[in-house]
């Protein structure tokens, strides 16, 4: 499928911007941990990002289904129903109070995840190479030398 290669980037790029959101979220328990940052800080910043990465690891895996990796789409559907059962019962944002007594938890949940992310970004990053992806893209911006030799063009005239 011609489409293949393109939406193996997408995946790709849609992995590293989980995998950021997720580090984000670690440094930001770390510094309360490490007391950088006072707890309300802290809860916003996290609180802040915690849906967009829902909303994001959500339309990965729709993604997966819609283009026909069931595979992946199968592996990633775990992660997704969790954030669904987390955010239908409201426990999916740090509450400022209780910052420090699940402190330890979080940190947890949030290394798994990133964990998790990280095997999908070696299986994406392998799908990707496999796909031609790459390949695809370095030949679009491939140019040869008979298109920058200036000196063909100025002779023409």
């Amino acid at each position: 499928m011609a489409w293949d290669p393109i939406f193996w980037l997408i995946f790709f790029v849609i992995n590293i911007i989980l995998i950021a959101l997720n580090i984000y979220q670690i440094v930001c328990l770390s510094d309360l941990e490490a007391d950088y940052l006072n707890p309300y800080d802290s809860s916003s910043r996290i609180n802040s990002v915690v849906v967009p990465e829902m909303l994001v690891q959500g339309v990965l895996c729709a993604l997966f289904l819609v283009t026909g990796n069931f595979y992946m789409f199968i592996l990633t559907l775990p992660n997704a129903c969790y954030n669904a059962k987390l955010f239908m019962k409201q426990q999916h944002l740090i509450d400022v109070t209780e910052v420090f007594r699940f402190l330890d938890a979080e940190k947890k949940y949030r290394l798994i995840k990133l964990a998790f992310y990280l095997i999908l970004f070696v299986v994406v990053l392998i799908r990707t190479i496999d796909s031609g992806a790459l390949s695809t893209m370095i030949s679009l911006f491939h140019v040869s030398n008979e298109d920058l030799d200036i000196r063909s063009s100025i002779l023409e005239f």
